[in-house]
C-alpha cells in the first residue's frame, strides 16, 4: 500500500535528518509515487517551513545549514563544474585568498591541478591541504581560533591577517545568495570574508544553485562589492535581476 501523504512528508522530514539534500527522483522511487506528487509534497512543505525547494529537490531549512564535512558530499558534480569553471577567470592571478566551506575546497583542489607559481592566503585547513600537493604553490594560513565545524580559523587575529595583504583575487563561497548579497550562516566566518573582500582587487563568489534566494544571518558583502558569481544554474529571474543592476558578472559553469 502506498503511503499517505502525512506519511510521505513525515518520511520526507525523517531522510532530512540524515541526508541534508534530497533528490525528486530519488524520493518518487523510494516512495512509490510520482515526481508530481513528490514536487507537491516538498512545495507545500516549504510553504510551512519544514524545508526549502532547490533545482529538483529540498534541502534543510536555511537555519540549519550542515557542518563543512556534511557539505563535501552534497552537490559534489556540481562543484566540481564550478571549480572548473573559475580556473579560465584567475588564470593570471599570482596572490590568491581563499574562504571556507566545501565548494572552495573542490576549488583549491582545481588550482592545486592546474596552477603554479602562485600564492595562496587561506584560513581554510582543507583548501591548505590540498594545495600542498603542488610544491610550487605557497600557502599561507591565516592565525587565529579554530572553528572545528567549519575546518577553518575564526576571530579577531584572522581578520587582522587578511587585513596585512592585498590578493588579485579572493575567492568565497557563501551559505546564501539573497537581495542585498552573499551571507553566511555563521557570523564569525562571515566577519572574514567580509575582511578578505576589503584586501582583493577582485572579488569572485562560488555558489551552486541551492544557494539561491537563500538568506542567512551574516551578510558578508553588498552585491555591488562583487565582481562574479560563479553557479552551476542561473538564478531566478528577481535574483538576476539585483545582479544586473549591481554589475555583478554571471559565470555558468558548463
Amino acid at each position: 500500500m502506498r503511503p499517505s501523504k502525512a506519511e510521505r512528508q513525515s518520511k520526507i522530514l525523517s531522510e532530512l535528518e540524515h541526508m541534508p539534500s534530497l533528490r525528486v527522483a530519488d524520493l518518487a522511487q523510494r516512495l512509490s509515487v510520482s515526481t508530481e506528487t513528490i514536487r507537491r509534497d516538498l512545495d507545500e512543505m516549504t510553504e510551512r517551513g519544514e524545508l526549502n525547494r532547490t533545482y529538483g529537490g529540498a534541502i534543510r531549512p536555511a537555519a540549519e545549514e550542515p557542518v563543512v564535512s556534511v557539505r563535501h558530499s552534497l552537490f559534489v558534480e556540481e562543484r566540481q563544474r564550478i571549480a572548473r569553471a573559475v580556473i579560465p577567470l584567475i588564470h593570471d592571478a599570482k596572490v590568491l585568498m581563499i574562504g571556507s566551506g566545501a565548494t572552495t575546497v573542490h576549488l583549491a583542489r582545481r588550482i592545486a591541478v592546474e596552477m603554479k607559481n602562485i600564492t595562496v592566503i587561506t584560513h581554510s585547513f582543507g583548501a591548505a591541504t590540498v594545495l600542498s600537493i603542488n610544491p610550487t604553490i605557497r600557502v599561507v594560513l591565516a592565525p587565529g581560533d579554530y572553528h572545528a565545524t567549519e575546518g577553518a580559523t575564526v576571530g579577531a587575529h584572522t581578520v587582522e591577517f587578511f587585513g596585512r595583504f592585498h590578493a588579485d583575487v579572493a575567492l568565497i563561497g557563501a551559505s546564501g545568495l539573497g537581495p542585498t548579497g552573499p551571507s553566511d550562516a555563521l557570523i564569525d566566518v562571515a566577519t572574514v570574508y567580509s575582511a578578505m573582500c576589503r584586501s582583493a582587487a577582485r572579488r569572485i563568489v562560488v555558489a551552486d544553485h541551492s544557494k539561491h534566494g537563500q538568506i542567512f544571518a551574516a551578510v558578508y558583502a553588498t552585491w555591488p562589492m562583487i565582481d562574479t558569481l560563479v553557479s552551476d544554474l542561473p538564478p531566478e529571474r528577481d535574483l538576476a535581476e539585483v545582479l544586473r543592476r549591481s554589475g555583478v558578472g554571471i559565470q555558468l559553469a558548463p
